[in-house]
C-alpha cells in the first residue's frame, strides 16, 4: 500500500480529524458554553428535551450552519493567504457579540498553535476557528463533506458536555441528545455543500441574546 492509495489517504484524514476535534486537543473549547450557561440560568434549558431543541436550532439556524459555510470556503481557499484573510475578517464580523467573537478567535488561534506538528498552511493572524480548521484540513487533503459533518458533531458534543455539567444532566441523557442530533448534523453538512458566502445568516436570536447576556452573570463557570 502506498500513500497514493485512497484507502490510506482516507484513514490518514480520519486520524487527523480524530486528533484535531478531540476534546483533549488544546483549543480551550471545554471552557466555552456558547451562551448555554446563561440559557440554563434563565430556565430556557432545564432538561434533555429542551437541550435537544436548543442545540438543533443552533445547528440549523445559528453558528453551526454559519461556521460550516465558512469552514467549506476556507477549505477551498487554502493556499491563498489573501482569500483566507478576507474569510477571517468575515468570520469575525459574523459574531453577534463580544464573547462569540472572542470564542471563535481564541479557539482558532489556539488550534493553529496546537496544530504545529501537522505543518499548517499560512494563516491570517488570530484566525477564527472555522478558518483555521478548514485551511488545515484542505492542506491535508481531507474531504470537505466529512470535515463539515465532523466539525458539527464536535461542536454539538462540546455544548452537550457543558450542559451535562450545568443543568446538570446524566451522561446517558447527553449521549441520547447527541444521537438525536445526528440527522440535523447530516442535513446541515449537506445543505452547506453548495452555499455561497451570501447564504450566511442566522435566525437563532435567543442563542445570540444568551451570548450577549452571559457576561453579565454574577458567577460564571465558562468563558462564553
Amino acid at each position: 500500500m502506498t500513500m497514493s492509495d485512497p484507502n490510506e489517504a482516507s484513514a490518514s484524514g480520519l486520524l487527523h480529524l480524530l486528533a484535531w476535534l478531540s476534546p483533549g486537543f488544546p483549543t480551550g473549547a471545554f471552557a466555552c458554553s456558547h451562551g448555554l450557561e446563561w440559557a440554563i440560568e434563565a430556565g430556557d434549558i432545564a432538561d434533555e428535551p429542551s437541550l435537544l431543541i436548543w442545540l438543533e436550532d443552533v445547528l440549523r439556524h445559528g453558528a453551526g450552519r454559519t461556521d460550516a459555510i465558512l469552514l467549506r470556503h476556507a477549505h477551498a481557499a487554502a493556499g491563498d493567504p489573501t482569500r483566507l484573510g478576507e474569510l477571517a475578517e468575515l468570520a469575525a464580523a459574523t459574531a453577534p457579540s463580544r464573547e462569540r467573537r472572542s470564542e471563535t478567535i481564541d479557539l482558532g488561534t489556539a488550534f493553529a498553535a496546537a496544530a504545529a506538528p501537522w505543518s499548517p498552511p499560512d494563516l491570517p493572524p488570530a484566525p477564527p476557528y472555522p478558518i483555521a480548521l478548514g485551511a488545515l484540513a484542505s492542506a491535508h487533503g481531507i474531504d470537505p463533506d466529512g470535515l463539515a459533518a465532523a466539525h458539527l458533531q464536535a461542536f454539538a458534543a462540546n455544548l452537550i458536555s457543558a450542559a451535562v455539567r450545568l443543568v446538570p444532566l446524566g451522561q446517558s441523557a447527553g449521549l441520547r441528545v447527541l444521537a438525536a442530533l445526528e440527522p440535523a448534523i447530516r442535513e446541515v453538512a449537506a445543505a452547506t455543500r453548495a452555499a455561497t458566502l451570501d447564504d450566511i445568516g442566522s435566525a437563532a436570536f435567543r442563542s445570540d441574546l444568551a451570548a450577549m447576556r452571559h457576561e453579565t452573570l454574577y458567577t460564571r463557570l465558562f468563558r462564553t
